[in-house]
């Protein structure tokens, strides 16, 4: 939870300072956070690699843990395709992309900005943001009333990292492979669905 509170207090910081500020060009071009997020893609897949214990979870678990991020992915696109009906001036697509982000803010938000501009980038961002607190806040809650897989589909891409030690607390050891695999399969699928979503 404090490193999201860190990142949200970042975001804020940001905003006032390009608001209030005059800002270097450098640093509001698109260019450069796209060399960013390539850093970051180029971290996660290092972290993902060297986790032998991902790896050999994966060998021992049945191809039923697949049907966790297939389930998760599937309701967030229903649940976005719905929100999609009473949002005026976006559309199925816009909203989609911004779903797609699966909780990974500042994988989505820097795509969603290059390809649809700053403004919906910056609803991905608190919209995935929000996501991630949610399953950190809410987990016990999510627990009590949808089921102990409720915070590993809410925690999206986030639940084989941040999420996971909230998620490991209420859902409970057994679920850990359950939510690294998960986190694992949404994550790879973000820049994939987002950048897909953002070009039809």
């Amino acid at each position: 939870m404090k490193e999201s509170l860190i990142i949200t207090g970042c975001f804020v910081a940001g905003v006032l300072l390009g608001r209030f500020f005059e800002v270097p060009e450098l640093f509001t071009e698109g260019e450069v956070a796209l060399y960013v997020l390539y850093v970051l893609m180029f971290l996660v897949g290092v972290s993902i690699g060297r986790d032998r214990e991902i790896l050999k979870a994966l060998r021992q678990q049945n191809l039923k843990i697949v049907l966790v991020p297939l389930a998760t992915i599937s309701g967030t696109f229903l649940g976005t395709a719905l929100i999609s009906g009473v949002m005026q001036g976006r559309s199925l697509t816009d909203c989609l992309a911004v779903g797609a982000g699966f909780g990974y803010y500042s994988l989505s938000s820097v795509f969603i900005t290059q390809y649809k501009g700053a403004e919906l980038g910056t609803i991905a961002l608190v919209s995935n943001v929000l996501r991630e607190l949610t399953a950190l806040l809410a987990a016990p809650w999510l627990v009590r009333y949808f089921g102990r897989l409720a915070p590993i589909a809410v925690g999206g891409a986030t639940s084989m990292d941040t999420t996971l030690p909230v998620i490991t607390r209420y859902s409970g050891k057994e679920f850990v492979v359950v939510a690294m695999v998960h986190g694992m399969t949404v994550d790879f699928c973000v820049p994939f669905l987002v950048t897909f979503l953002c070009t039809i």
